[in-house]
């Protein structure tokens, strides 16, 4: 943990401004997104749209990286927003989602960054189920998993695109040269 924290403060500062604002943004999406009314009367159905912003991280920083953007993101969001059993739920999914996201980021290229997302999702949806069973004790809760399964590859699909359509901007600012060394960095810091 300490050398964990150790490699936060050596991040360069530009690119911690840079993944400070992307939570900042994940964050703001996911508690506007919370009082949207609910897609289906099915727990846990939702659009998932702070995850565009998962997506988008686990392709343009580090593992290390990515994984503190999505920690800040659960963790603060559950402090604003949510109580100790949707944290659960949260952290379970998101921490599946972000460790097969980033295996298959090897695999899967930028132009394919919609496919690495539907897996995400599907990922993520499996977490919260696994936590589902676990905390109630009961397998019933499987019958929501077809459906979340569905509505977690539409919803990925979309959060994919979006990541996708971001990752092929150029940041304001930013040059074509500087533009490939942080990709080649976000390769190399994994």
């Amino acid at each position: 943990m300490i050398e964990y924290i150790r490699s936060v403060i050596h991040m360069k500062t530009r690119r911690l401004t840079e993944l400070s604002l992307i939570t900042a943004m994940a964050l703001i999406v996911f508690v506007i997104e919370l009082r949207f009314p609910d897609i289906l009367p099915i727990p846990g159905v939702k659009l998932g749209l702070a995850n565009i912003f998962t997506v988008y991280t686990v392709y343009r920083f580090s593992a290390k990286e990515s994984l503190l953007m999505v920690l800040s993101r659960i963790i603060l969001g559950a402090i604003f927003c949510t109580n100790v059993q949707a944290f659960i739920y949260s952290f379970c999914g998101a921490m599946l989602c972000l460790g097969g996201m980033l295996l298959i980021r090897k695999v899967i290229p930028k132009e394919y960054v919609w496919l690495c997302s539907i897996i995400g999702a599907v990922l993520h949806n499996t977490g919260q189920i696994a936590a589902a069973v676990c905390m109630t004790r009961s397998p019933a809760v499987l019958f929501h998993y077809p459906v979340l399964i569905i509505s977690g590859c539409i919803a990925g699909a979309f959060t994919g695109i979006t990541a996708q359509l971001l990752l092929k901007r150029k940041l304001p600012g930013q040059t074509d040269n500087e533009n490939r060394r942080m990709e080649n960095e976000s390769d190399i810091i994994t």
